[in-house]
């Protein structure tokens, strides 16, 4: 099944640590605020980003799993 990044704005302050961790999904806006495209995770990925959610220091970052994109 698909799994999809999600960011919970409310609590996200821009740390920066899930783009550092997930490069080639995540980049940062001009404020430092996480950028997510929205489309599925590859395969191989999903591993790394579940370790940049666990890491988020506010847990604002999650994987949904089988949603269409925001």
């Amino acid at each position: 099944m698909d799994q999809r990044i999600d960011i919970d704005w409310t609590s996200c302050q821009g740390h920066g640590l899930c783009a550092e961790l997930l490069p080639e999904h995540i980049t940062l806006d001009e404020w430092g605020y996480p950028l997510v495209a929205g489309t599925p995770l590859p395969a191989h990925t999903v591993k790394r980003a579940r370790r940049a959610a666990a890491d988020c220091p506010v847990l604002a970052l999650r994987l949904k799993v089988g949603e269409a994109p925001l």
